[in-house]
């Protein structure tokens, strides 16, 4: 069976997003130090998507446009293009132009541009774009870095506290072990292992786990003895940073319940929990595109549905399959309020419209399929609250 081709595209998107200063300080060292850090940056995704409009080539999701400022206090724009795909474009240089040209043409500021090459042909290097015609020369030459030259620096890389040693390094594993799975595990393990053994924070663990997650990614078989090993490793070292998504939800929500001491303080607790759980869960494995869905599932108050959801980011594959496991609940839950509303009807007549609205408003499936069970039992409204309103 032929491996999976692997998107680049996305990880690398969030790596530069997470660590832009360390990214020019690795890729274009000779700029970091003109850079006024203490001014911020600002990711120009709008202007950029304009551009590529304008352009005609196409969304690049890899390609990112910042804005920074220099020491002097001159504003500038920083291009950066990540080529990661094996086919080789041969307008590349010219795209590269383009891009320069139309931004500088629609807002007037200087442009640095920086090309990442990732594929894996030595030779393929495009740096400059020009022509002439008679008296008249265009000349564009921008800096291109080559991932493949990394190959050989291994000690270096393996040494280096920047975050794009690791992102280098984990670029370059997951394309050698394109076909060889069981090498790619040991080489992950090793990775990660890596950034404990180098002091990472907490969080600079978990985003470049992120990463290496990602590009690294394994069979399902090797998948499990991965997760095994990783978390042995952790609790070696009493440092659970990565293992612990599912924990966090639940230790979260018994520390929260017994401090309130109250059945409910319990529920709002776990439920917190568990959200945290998600949160990190969604960040994890599907990065700032799986935070995006945290809206949908914050006004969730089943803890039960939350539990299924946390559980269900280590299995699913997509977040159109995450969306589906609450989405499902949520048609389960619509039918058992139909069969309840008629059942009421049937037996009360238009007296129980007010404990309908008081049953609507329950989230728990269980509940609602024990409410629907008792109805054929009970004699009386009051009878059927004591089902969901036990004193």
């Amino acid at each position: 069976m032929t491996p999976t081709p692997i998107d680049y595209d996305s990880p690398w998107k969030d790596a530069i997003e997470n660590y832009f200063e360390d990214f020019i300080a690795f890729f274009l060292p000779e700029a970091q130090p003109e850079i006024d850090w203490s001014r911020g940056y600002e990711f120009l995704d709008k202007e950029l998507q304009q551009v590529v409009r304008d352009a005609e080539v196409g969304r690049r999701l890899a390609d990112k446009l910042a804005k920074v400022y220099l020491l002097t206090g001159e504003e500038a724009w920083v291009l950066i293009h990540i080529e990661v795909q094996s086919q080789e474009e041969t307008n590349f240089a010219e795209r590269m132009f383009v891009y320069h040209y139309r931004i500088f043409d629609r807002y007037k500021r200087n442009v640095a541009s920086l090309a990442i090459l990732g594929d894996e042909r030595s030779t393929w290097r495009p740096n400059q774009y020009g022509y002439q015609l008679w008296a008249s020369e265009i000349q564009f030459n921008f800096p291109v870095v080559k991932l493949l030259d990394y190959s050989q620096r291994g000690s270096i890389l393996e040494t280096s506290r920047n975050p794009f040693a690791t992102v280098v390094m984990a670029h370059l594993q997951a394309q050698e072990t394109r076909n060889n799975r069981i090498r790619r595990k040991s080489l992950k393990l090793a990775l990660i292992r890596g950034l404990y053994e180098r002091g990472y924070e907490r969080n600079d663990i978990i985003n470049l786990f992120h990463f290496i997650d990602w590009v690294m990614s394994l069979p399902q078989e090797l998948e499990n003895e991965f997760w095994t090993e990783l978390g042995q490793y952790e609790e070696e070292r009493r440092m659970p940073y990565i293992t612990s998504v599912e924990r966090i939800g639940i230790q979260k929500g018994r520390q929260e319940g017994r401090q309130e001491g109250r059945q409910e303080g319990r529920q709002e607790g776990i439920r917190e929990g568990l959200l945290a759980g998600i949160e990190l869960g969604l960040g994890l494995k599907f990065g700032r595109e799986g935070l995006n869905l945290l809206p949908e599932i914050l006004p969730i108050q089943n803890v039960e549905k939350l539990r299924a959801i946390l559980t269900g980011i280590k299995t699913v594959s997509t977040l159109d399959d995450l969306r589906q496991l609450w989405n499902n609940t949520q048609g389960i839950r619509q039918g058992l309020l139909e069969g309840i509303e008629i059942g009421l009807r049937l037996k009360f007549g238009s007296e129980p419209l007010d404990i309908l609205a008081e049953i609507s408003e329950i989230q728990d499936v269980e509940q609602l399929r024990a409410i629907l069970a008792a109805l054929p039992a009970v004699n009386t409204i009051e009878e059927l609250r004591q089902v969901y309103q036990p004193k």
